[in-house]
């Protein structure tokens, strides 16, 4: 049972109720939670016989009616958990998925009902869907934070900030020290704010995206490129007016001007071939770039 996303879809309830499907409520959520409530709860003496024949025997029609017989105890958790603005059937479904844990794991010798153990499965499949859909930014990332988080909303007697004597009171309930205490608090009052603003916002320079650095415009990497070009415009300018005044004027005919002049034009200017004007702008170039990269 529960080895596979199979084993899960097959878990559907007995001939005389609607099928359901027990890992989403679905979009009729008050059809099936008439549907869980109307299946039978099993005695303590059938509950150990169906968890022997699970634990022993791995049946897995023994898996199905233990599963089936718990859904209602899901929804009841499920419920309790209303206050985070989260879909009650999306909890059912986190649910249902901690109670197959559960049943999969209960051992008939503890001598305990199985819906006692699987109270934790549930509720920890539960917080995990809660801790990561109730806020984009997560608002408690170790385990003490989480257990902060969920006691803090259950302990708070008023919506307002707490004062003084109220956060002493619960820092020492809950065994944290009180700045812990105010710093989730702050987490919880806060609320999610778009990155980027919406054509209809009248104020668009108050979004986060605003307040960020854009990564071609750093002051520091604006200066350093600033005085790498003057660098390399002095170091070009020296070594510029070390070439004759031939080699100067074939570059700045070639390179240095709006309108470049054909190697063929400035063979006829300086009575040379158009050959000998190539080689005097190659070894011009060369000589620079000596000057420039050592």
């Amino acid at each position: 049972m529960l080895k596979s996303a199979a084993r899960k879809n097959e878990l559907l309830m007995s001939t005389n109720i609607q099928p359901i499907n027990i890992l989403s409520p679905g979009g009729n959520l008050e059809g099936y939670i008439q549907a869980v409530n109307s299946i039978v709860l099993l005695t303590i003496e059938q509950e150990r016989a169906l968890a022997k024949k699970l634990y022993y025997d791995d049946d897995v029609e023994a898996a199905r009616q233990l599963v089936m017989a718990h859904l209602r105890f899901v929804v009841y958790i499920a419920r309790s958990y209303s206050g985070y603005g989260l879909s009650e059937a999306d909890l059912i479904q986190e649910g249902n998925v901690g109670l197959m844990k559960a049943v999969k794991r209960f051992n008939p010798e503890f001598g305990v009902r199985l819906v006692s153990f699987a109270v934790h499965w549930i509720k920890a499949e539960m917080h995990e869907f809660i801790l990561k859909n109730w806020r984009i930014v997560k608002v408690a990332t170790t385990k003490a934070q989480r257990k902060l988080f969920f006691n803090l909303r259950s302990s708070k007697r008023r919506l307002g900030w707490m004062n003084e004597k109220e956060l002493k009171y619960i820092a020492s309930e809950l065994g944290v020290e009180p700045h812990q205490v105010r710093q989730m608090e702050g987490r919880l009052a806060s609320q999610d704010d778009a990155f980027d603003s919406t054509a209809d916002e009248e104020d668009e320079y108050m979004n986060p995206s605003r307040f960020l650095a854009a990564e071609d415009n750093n002051p520091a990497d604006i200066v350093e490129h600033q005085r790498k070009v003057s660098g390399e415009q002095k170091q070009l300018q020296a070594a510029f007016v070390t070439l004759d005044a031939r080699a100067q004027e074939i570059l700045r005919r070639r390179w240095l001007s709006d309108r470049r002049s054909t190697l063929h034009e400035l063979a006829a200017e300086f009575g040379v071939s158009a050959e000998r004007i190539r080689q005097l702008e190659q070894n011009a170039i060369k000589k620079l770039r000596k000057h420039i990269i050592p």
